[in-house]
This record gives structure tokens, C-alpha cells and sequence, in this order.
């Protein structure tokens, strides 16, 4: 067995060539501005374009440099909520319009990359949501007669896995699922937008929302893009302080890429039902005379902010991979995500609920970005052409977090639980204590201060306290980020917001 080699913490898809963007350097008006370039924004703003509408998409980074980098990219309407617990919650016709919509966006990628001349990898594979004990083969066979009850008829239970190793009970096969590039794909997107005339903005982070008759984004820097209609699609609102942060909940969610031999594995998507629950895909190597895959793993989910030792999820996850996949040889890549998982299930999109007819938003992607970003683009296109979307009320923004009250309460008692973080006395007592390439909490007086350490030894210094809510904020050493375990705002070693609900860079310390 070949020794770990993974200590490259970057996602494997990073490696494309993006169109050429700069930052807004004027004002600018137009009749759409979508806020996040990632695929709910571009895929928002290409179908837009396609309408006629002149559509300018600013982002506080690069084109697809959020969350979209970082996904593995599963294309899948056998969601992980589960159709039991949709049911439950929803009732069956709103479980079968999520298993449609997710189903039509797996469409429309594969029309859009046809269409668009996009060489993306995009492949239609099979599902397979297997078993690892006698209670969650129970499981299973429930989820089976819940998507019966919904009329999705040709998923089957088989006795065995594709991949032996993975388990000897039965699984679940999902047919027509898919897998994808994701940033090849959202290159192209990008380069299909701008080709019908539309304006990319990068390193341009908004700062303040203006709802009204006119919408307005103005940036750090002044400029302004003034529009009829306003889409914030930047993975969780930053235009909101409260109402959708308390109806979902931020995860690191982990993932590894392994060379295995070539064929060794069939190719196709797999779940287990565990909690943390893996999924696993293949990316089969095309460009290369090597004669092996990328086996793509993730898993080890745990709230934002809330573990103390991230590497051991990686080890975890390295651990897990090599039991269930014995041919895996060397870890290539590994990299960590974040999620919002939605306490009911499905993600929230469509009309913003406090600001106005004419702003929308999408969030709560739970762990199916790629499909619920392009449900986001076709449903929010239909609001603004002012067309009828069977899924509006199914996806609405301003549904109770209490259909899924147990969830919500808990997920909310988890939030408040934070407010001890203000009581202790920190990691350390001294800045000296913090060592080179470290991050530590510590106690001044009332305050709680944030202290980095960098490569030369020199301690930086900002507040502990996010900005958003008020929450401490806690090192994560994996990314070298501030995390907020509150509702998921990162921050860069020196304060320097990464990804929000927060706007706002954390402040001095004091």
C-alpha cells in the first residue's frame, strides 16, 4: 500500500481557465444584478441573458470562487434528505416536485453544455444508496416504498453492491444520475453569458444592499450597480442579518481525491446512510497516460466552527476510504467545504421574504449545489419574466422553519449554546503562546481577542467577535480561517471576511 501523499488542501478542480474579468470600477445600471458568481448566479444570469435581459453578476471574488470550487459535483434528484422524511414533512405531490426539480436541472446542465459547446465531463451514471447494518437496510427498503409512493418507479433494490467492498447488503439503484466538472462547467457558462453580452465583476464585495423601485449593490470601493431586480445568490444571504439564518444551519463538510487503478471501480455515484453520511464518485482520468482514476470521497460533516481538531476528520475520512476501497493508493487532494443545511430539507429560493418583490435569493443548498444552483436559475428566471413556476411555493424563502420543528428548535438551542464561548477564558493567556502558522482565542480584560501568528513569527491581532451576530469566532486549522460557530461567516487569519451571512471584516481588537 502506497503512503499518504495528500497535502494539498485545494479542490481538484481548481485547475481551469476562467474568462478574463476585472473589478466594477464604475456605476453601472441594469435591468438584473445577480450577486455571487457561482452556478446559482451564472446559471440565474445566462438564462436571464438568454431572455434579453441586460444583466450585470458581481462577485467578492473569482468566478466560481465560493463554494462552487469546492463541490464534488454529484448530479443527483435522490436527495439526502431522503423522500421518507419529504413525505413527512411535505406531503407526496411536494416530494415528488422536489424529485422532478431536481431531475429537470440535471437536464438543463446537459442541454446547457450541449448547447453551449461546453467540454465539461458531464456523464449520466447510476445511483447507489447502499447499506452497513440490518437497521439502515430497514431504512432502505422504507426510503424504497416512499419513492414508490411518489411514483419515481424505476429505482430498484438490488442484492449487492457494484463495489463489494463497500457492503454485503442490498442498496438502492437510482437510475439517471449524473456527475460533472463543475468548473469546467462554470467556465463555460461564464464565457456562454459573456458571449450574450453580459458583465462579470470580480473582486468587487458588496457592501451594502439598497432595496426600493431600483435595487442597489454598492462595493468597498463606491461603485454602484443600480437594477430593476436584484438576485443574491452568494450560498447564504448576506443582504439578511436574522430571518433565513435561523432556518438553516452552516457544515464543514470534508472530501478527499484517491488514485485507484483504472476501471477498478464501476462508474457511478454512491451514498451510504450513515450520520455523517460519504459519498463517493469518480472522475475517470482523461488526460493523462497513467493508467488510473480519481476516486473522489466525502464525508465527516460537523458544524462550522464547532471542532476542535479538523485533520481528524481527513484522517477519518483517509481511514473509512482505505476499509471500504482497498485498491485506493495515494491521496492526491483534500480539501474542505460548507453546506447550509435547511431544517426542513429543501433549500430556499425565490422572492426575498424582507426586501421587496424585485430582490431573490438562494441558499440552502444541502449538499446539492450543482442541482439546487440551476432549480435557483430556472425558478427565479421564471419570477422575474413573470411566468408561472410549478415549484415557487415548494422552494419559497418565507416558509415556517416549523415544519420541521424538532430540527429548528435544535438547530437554534445549538446557536444559543455559543453564547458560553463569551465566558471562558480563552486558549491561551499570552500572544506568546500562539506558535508560527497558529491561531488562538484570548481573554483581554472583557473582550475576546483573535491572535494569528504568521510564518515569520509576527502576532496579528483583530476581534473575536463576528460581526453578524455577536458570536466568537473559532480557528479552524485546516483552511487557517476564523470560523463563526454561530451561522457560518469566515474569516482569513487577519480578519479579512472570506464567505458570510456577514459583510463586515472582523474589527480591532480592543
Amino acid at each position: 500500500m502506497k503512503r499518504e501523499s495528500g497535502s494539498t488542501l485545494t479542490a481538484w478542480m481548481n485547475h481551469v481557465k476562467l474568462p478574463s474579468t476585472h473589478p466594477l470600477g464604475e456605476n453601472v445600471t441594469c435591468d438584473v444584478c445577480v450577486v455571487g458568481a457561482g452556478i446559482a448566479g451564472l446559471t440565474t444570469a445566462y438564462l436571464l441573458a438568454k431572455e434579453g435581459k441586460r444583466v450585470v453578476v458581481l462577485d467578492s471574488k473569482e468566478i466560481g470562487g465560493g463554494e462552487t470550487s469546492r463541490t464534488t459535483a454529484h448530479l443527483s434528484n435522490a436527495l439526502d434528505e431522503r423522500y421518507t422524511n419529504l413525505i413527512k414533512t411535505f406531503g407526496k405531490e411536494s416530494a415528488r416536485l422536489a424529485c422532478q426539480s431536481h431531475a429537470q436541472a440535471i437536464d438543463k446542465i446537459e442541454e446547457i453544455a450541449k448547447a453551449e459547446s461546453i467540454d465539461c465531463d458531464f456523464v449520466r451514471v447510476d445511483g447507489y444508496l447502499f447499506a452497513n447494518n440490518r437497521e439502515e437496510e430497514e431504512n432502505l427498503l422504507q426510503e424504497l416504498e416512499a419513492v414508490q409512493q411518489i411514483g419515481w418507479a424505476d429505482v430498484v433494490l438490488r442484492k449487492k453492491s457494484p463495489v463489494g467492498t463497500l457492503t454485503a447488503l442490498p442498496c438502492l439503484q437510482f437510475p439517471n444520475q449524473g456527475r460533472i466538472h463543475a468548473m469546467k462547467y462554470l467556465a463555460g457558462l461564464a464565457q456562454a453569458f459573456l458571449n450574450l453580452g453580459g458583465k462579470i465583476f470580480t473582486d468587487s464585495h458588496v457592501i451594502d444592499f439598497q432595496p426600493g423601485m431600483v435595487t442597489t449593490a454598492v462595493t468597498t470601493t463606491g461603485h454602484a450597480v443600480s437594477a430593476n431586480h436584484m438576485v443574491v445568490a452568494t450560498n447564504t444571504p448576506v443582504n439578511h442579518r436574522f430571518q433565513i439564518h435561523t432556518k438553516q444551519a452552516p457544515y464543514r463538510t470534508y472530501a478527499i481525491g484517491v488514485q485507484i487503478p483504472a476501471n477498478s471501480v464501476e462508474d457511478a455515484l454512491y451514498w451510504d446512510t450513515q450520520d455523517p453520511y460519504h459519498y463517493i464518485r469518480l472522475q475517470k482520468n482523461t488526460t493523462s497516460e497513467e493508467q488510473y482514476d480519481l476516486l473522489i470521497v466525502g464525508g465527516e460533516d460537523h458544524k462550522t466552527g464547532q471542532h476542535n481538531h479538523p485533520i481528524e476528520c481527513f484522517q477519518e475520512l483517509i481511514r473509512w476510504t482505505r476499509l471500504k476501497f482497498p485498491m485506493a493508493e495515494d491521496v492526491l487532494y483534500q480539501w474542505s467545504g460548507q453546506v447550509f443545511e435547511p431544517v426542513d430539507g429543501l433549500a430556499y429560493i425565490g422572492r426575498d421574504p424582507s426586501h421587496g418583490e424585485n430582490t431573490f435569493i438562494a441558499t440552502g443548498d444541502s449538499g446539492h449545489g450543482m442541482t439546487h444552483g440551476t432549480i435557483a436559475g430556472m425558478l427565479i428566471t421564471d419570477l422575474i419574466m413573470s411566468r408561472p413556476n410549478a415549484w415557487e411555493k415548494l422552494y419559497d424563502p418565507s416558509r415556517s422553519g416549523l415544519k420541521a420543528a424538532g430540527t429548528f428548535i435544535k438547530e437554534n438551542m445549538n446557536v444559543a449554546a455559543q453564547i458560553k464561548d463569551y465566558l471562558t477564558s480563552g486558549d491561551v493567556g499570552n500572544p506568546m503562546q500562539v506558535m508560527p502558522g497558529t491561531g488562538k482565542i484570548i481573554r483581554k480584560g472583557a473582550s475576546k481577542v483573535a491572535v494569528y501568528c504568521d510564518q515569520d513569527g509576527i502576532r496579528h491581532q483583530c476581534s473575536a467577535i463576528c460581526p453578524h451576530l455577536g458570536c466568537v469566532v473559532s480557528w479552524n486549522s485546516v483552511e487557517s480561517s476564523w470560523d463563526c460557530p454561530c451561522h457560518g461567516s469566515r474569516f482569513d487569519p487577519f480578519g479579512k471576511v472570506i464567505t458570510g451571512p456577514t459583510k463586515h471584516d472582523l474589527g480591532p481588537a480592543e
